[in-house]
């Protein structure tokens, strides 16, 4: 099992003809994903990667059945791309676009709020479920395993370390989730812990957090309030100087505000094992979870 994207999920990727839409649908869809479409203005009617191309997502939805977006659109284009996907009926949407501006994000967000449509992102590496062979984003292809290990993260490179780390001991995952780093996000840390929380098939969720925000404070108070499924926690970007953005737009100390310190007391303080290494998310792991086999 897995949450937010199985192998019935029917993926339309809107910006799919651009170069990184090309590339990374073409690997989605080795990996296994059932990516029906593709959408780019002006060349309706074509075919890419062997899929139909259309001109906008309704004509895609009505011709294909799509329920899901990836959109790998512009900057400047992206929040409209969002809620396209959302008025034409899909009801999950994962943006890897970074750069968006903030206002068109505000705006996005409030617009998917009121249809009840769920996003990923923007700005993130997109979520994988390696046992059902679907993915939407840029999570490379040979670094999963099938597993019961949850995964969510606000950073792309640290869900690929994590992930391989926890491969090379022979634990895999049910689904990896990488929420995104900038001001303006979909689902929430406390958002992908519920889906987690109700997932069988999950038995133990890695959480891996940086600075700025409280989003893995309220996270904390989640699995303080009776979570029931073992939390391995980490937090990046401990040594990073208050007033200095570091990586992701949302990567920033305002006085005590996003702390790394307060992250981890909060996380600890609720229950959840904190490390300070990736070797030690694994250790950890295995505490909780026993010996896996070799991978």
């Amino acid at each position: 099992m897995s949450i937010l994207l199985d192998r019935r999920s029917r993926v339309l990727v809107q910006g799919m003809t651009g170069s990184e839409g090309t590339f990374h649908t073409g690997q989605m869809i080795e990996f296994g994903t059932q990516v029906v479409a593709g959408v780019s203005p002006g060349k309706g009617g074509s075919r890419h990667l062997d899929r139909p191309v259309f001109d906008t997502v309704r004509e895609a939805v009505a011709e294909t059945g799509a329920d899901t977006a990836g959109v790998f659109v512009p900057p400047a284009f992206a929040a409209d791309a969002i809620m396209e996907a959302a008025a034409a009926g899909i009801q999950l949407v994962v943006c890897i676009t970074e750069l968006i501006p903030v206002l068109d994000m505000i705006r996005a967000r409030a617009y998917l709020d009121r249809l009840g449509v769920r996003l990923i992102g923007p700005n993130c590496p997109g979520l994988m479920s390696p046992g059902e062979r679907a993915k939407i984003g840029i999570i490379p292809n040979h670094i999963a395993k099938p597993g019961r290990v949850g995964v969510v993260s606000r950073s792309g490179t640290l869900t690929y370390e994590i992930i391989q780390a926890l491969a090379r001991v022979g634990y895999g995952e049910s689904t990896s989730v990488g929420i995104g780093g900038d001001p303006v996000l979909g689902l929430s840390f406390s958002d992908v812990l519920e889906l987690f929380a109700a997932d069988q098939d999950t038995d133990l969720v890695v959480l891996a957090g940086e600075i700025g925000g409280a989003e893995e404070e309220r996270a904390a108070e989640l699995v303080g309030r009776g979570y029931p499924k073992p939390v391995v926690g980490f937090i990046s970007g401990r040594s990073s100087p208050p007033g200095k953005r570091m990586g992701h737009a949302g990567a920033i100390i305002s006085g005590t505000s996003g702390s790394p310190q307060s992250k981890v007391e909060a996380l600890e303080r609720n229950g959840v094992a904190v490390a300070d290494t990736i070797e030690q998310i694994v250790e950890l792991v295995r505490e909780r979870l026993g010996a896996a086999s070799p991978a």
